[in-house]
């Protein structure tokens, strides 16, 4: 494991049932990194991801973040990163301040730094520190930002982010996109997936492509585009199917 990775995968593997979701995935992101681990729809990201911050045991393999091995001292690794899963239920019964409180005194918070640091993620994302609609009634821009609030809240080293401009208004993404940043200058790293191109090659100094659960390229932006776009990059990694003049020609 190289002395300066945030995270450090080395040969994770996952099957469900028959089927091989992520075949052994070996990866290293540099600390300080705005990392984007780019894949289709079924390429094991959200799998890769969850092995690699302890929601998911692996069936092979290990994983360590900012030097803690996540399955071996799983409580000394999870106090240094933020996670926002895609597709894991939140409290939602409960109203954004009272969601991010449940957040921090789960993770030892005192209560008074809890209180000060909520009102700050809520004003900052626009989600009204007094506002008492309950999370279920919010719109996919809110909770991917109140999601992202209980991820800021303990001040994490690292950010893991699942797919966190899906399903969110531009406006909404603008903001996420500027608090990333500031979060990535101030000396914190983020890896994220996602498949949407734009964002990644506006926002990433590193990229990593997987399909059918392999890791097919890493490097830096500059090294896996090279003189191309990162689109036509992706779609020959990836492989993609080009519809000919015979096909749907009753459309």
């Amino acid at each position: 494991m190289s002395d300066t990775a945030a995270m450090a995968l080395r040969g994770l593997v996952k099957h469900f049932d028959t089927r091989l979701a992520v075949s052994g995935v070996s990866l290293d992101v540099p600390a300080g990194s705005f990392f984007g681990l780019l894949g289709p729809n079924g390429a094991g990201k959200t799998t890769t991801l969850s092995m690699a911050v302890g929601l998911l045991r692996p069936d092979h393999g290990d994983a360590f973040l900012l030097g803690y091995d996540v399955w071996r001292s799983p409580a000394e690794a999870k106090a240094l990163v933020g996670v926002l899963p895609d597709g894991v239920r939140m409290f939602d019964r409960l109203s954004g301040p009272e969601l991010l409180a449940y957040h921090g005194l789960l993770r030892g918070m005192p209560a008074e730094t809890v209180d000060q640091r909520s009102r700050d993620l809520l004003d900052v994302l626009e989600l009204g520190s007094g506002n008492r609609t309950l999370v279920v009634d919010y719109s996919a821009g809110m909770k991917k930002k109140i999601g992202l609030a209980c991820a800021l809240l303990h001040a994490p080293r690292l950010l893991v982010l699942d797919e966190p401009f899906e399903a969110v208004d531009p406006v909404s993404a603008a903001l996420i996109r500027d608090i990333l940043q500031r979060y990535v200058s101030g000396g914190g790293t983020v890896v994220f997936s996602s498949h949407v191109l734009e964002v990644v090659e506006r926002l990433c100094s590193h990229v990593a492509i997987m399909s059918d659960g392999v890791l097919r390229m890493t490097g830096t932006l500059d090294e896996v585009r090279g003189d191309r776009t990162l689109s036509d990059v992706f779609v020959q990694v990836v492989g993609g199917r080009v519809a000919t003049g015979s096909e749907l020609a009753w459309l």
